[in-house]
């Protein structure tokens, strides 16, 4: 299937009726709608094209708008992600004290757009719409994290935000003039078709990946390419930082997926990867992976501010992620998108244990967290203790689950990538003392006479039902994950042509 842009329309229907409900709450916000209303009426337009979205699995795989846009089930299960990413930090969001201090109207326009951006970015087959997709969730991004009206800290965030993406999207664009100079066109198709003939400068080449794999990088937060992040995530809201956590990090892992593989590598007989010949970028992802991942866990062993340790362990997990891609297996792959969907609950767990106590005590420092289960939170506390051990990857979690199959895609191949299995290994046992400093200090540390009871003001029934419904998740996904296998298993299907 090749449709021009009318025809097209019609497997199109998430994305416009994503746009509908944009357009929708800008004209209600001129009207003076309360915030409730507004964040009703956008968990409606995202469960709406939500069922959309998942309508379109039994339609044909094929290429939209002129090819420009692609529709299987890969970029399916990326919009699935997406729109239950942003139901969830849209629901956190009611129940946060920092979003009422916003203009609302104006926030839930800018989420649903970088949302609307996210499931550009997982359907892009052509390197223009793939930029285009990628700078729609940066500049809305920029915007959200320094949304929070006279705080120092969220405006500093965004300047250092806006400064990071700016050089991370020149140099990927630049990349791609050259990708577009040697092969002719910007076309995933096309590109692969010009990289078969085996005649392209193998140098140019390589830099010309690298370019792009900055851009990608930058999204995805792995280093050198991460520093933007800790002080994004400690100064933007808190259920946006969640939402960035997620979604956008899911978002370049698709991207970064579809071009890497569909894109510039070839299929072999028995379904797995080939990279061009003299362009070894497997390899640098290797030593990439290694280096983000301990980066990333030394760095939050120190940190005080709960927002800025998940954001070091965030990077961590993203050189976790990037094994999948070093080794150019469909096992690799389909481990990523397990590893994606359990993140997903994790982390949004974790964030809205957050929200829940910078609600009740201002304040975000590990400090706060003293005695946690004793002052009127032990639900919070016992289920951010169940989102904490699963990052680690610890059994009977699904943060396990996760961790053992990227492991066992990696040690499949033997070789050099034992001892990325190995780097990988340590680093989640360093990754158990910061997490298990939280746990330590929420149940064994006693309270203080100026700790707050958390009973009031943390967000009530409005958050406990999805902190509950994901910790259940969590649990439930590291015992009986067969369900989840085969989604992910199913959703590694690439329209390729």
């Amino acid at each position: 299937m090749d449709l021009q842009n009318l025809p097209s329309l019609v497997f199109f229907w998430p994305e416009l009726i994503l746009f509908g409900v944009i357009l929708l709450i800008s004209v209600l916000d001129l009207l003076k709608r309360s915030g409730a209303a507004l964040a009703l009426i956008s968990i409606l337009g995202c469960l709406v094209s939500l069922i959309a979205t998942i309508d379109l699995y039994s339609a044909q795989s094929g290429l939209l708008f002129n090819r420009m846009v692609v529709l299987d089930n890969f970029s399916l299960f990326f919009k699935v992600l997406a729109l239950v990413a942003t139901i969830l930090t849209i629901w956190m969001s009611m129940g946060s004290q920092e979003i009422k201090t916003v203009n609302q109207g104006e926030y839930y326009t800018l989420l649903l757009t970088c949302a609307l951006g996210i499931m550009f970015m997982a359907s892009s087959s052509n390197l223009l719409t793939a930029y285009l997709s990628l700078e729609l969730v940066s500049l809305t991004s920029y915007v959200l994290t320094g949304l929070l009206p006279h705080n120092r800290r969220s405006s500093e965030a965004a300047l250092k935000y806006l400064i990071y993406g700016g050089v991370a999207s020149g140099t990927m664009i630049y990349g791609m003039s050259w990708v577009f100079g040697m092969t002719g066109s910007l076309d995933y198709a096309a590109i692969q078709s010009a990289l078969a003939q085996n005649q392209l400068n193998k140098l140019a080449l390589f830099m010309a990946f690298i370019f792009i794999l900055t851009g990608f990088g930058y999204k995805i937060v792995i280093v050198p390419f991460h520093m933007w992040s800790p002080d994004v995530y400690e100064g933007a809201p808190t259920p946006f930082t969640a939402f960035l956590s997620v979604a956008s990090n899911a978002a370049g892992i698709a991207i970064m997926i579809r071009f890497f593989f569909p894109g510039v590598s070839n299929m072999t007989t028995g379904g797995d990867w080939t990279a061009v010949a003299g362009v070894e970028w497997p390899h640098v992802l290797l030593i990439v992976s290694m280096i983000t991942m301990t980066v990333g866990n030394v760095s939050a062993l120190n940190q005080r501010n709960l927002k800025r340790m998940l954001a070091y362990s965030g990077i961590a997990h993203a050189g976790y992620m990037l094994m999948g891609l070093a080794v150019l297996t469909n096992d690799g792959l389909q481990a990523i998108l397990f590893y994606v969907v359990v993140y997903l609950i994790m982390n949004l767990g974790a964030f809205l244990v957050v929200v829940m106590i910078a609600n009740a005590t201002g304040n975000e420092d590990i400090d706060s967290y003293r005695g946690l289960a004793w002052r009127g939170a032990v639900v919070p506390a016992v289920c951010l203790a169940v989102f904490l051990f699963s990052l680690t990857g610890i059994p009977p979690f699904a943060g396990f689950i996760g961790k053992f199959l990227l492991l066992a895609a990696v040690l499949k191949e033997g070789g050099v990538f034992i001892i990325l299995a190995l780097v990988a290994v340590a680093n989640s046992v360093i990754s158990l003392y910061y997490y298990a400093r939280v746990v330590k200090v929420m149940f064994l540390d006693a309270p203080e006479p100026g700790d707050k009871s958390i009973a009031a003001g943390a967000g009530g029934g409005a958050l406990l039902l999805p902190l509950t419904a994901l910790t259940a998740l969590t649990v439930v996904f590291g015992i009986y994950f067969y369900p989840l296998t085969r989604y992910t298993t199913e959703s590694l299907s690439f329209f390729i042509k």
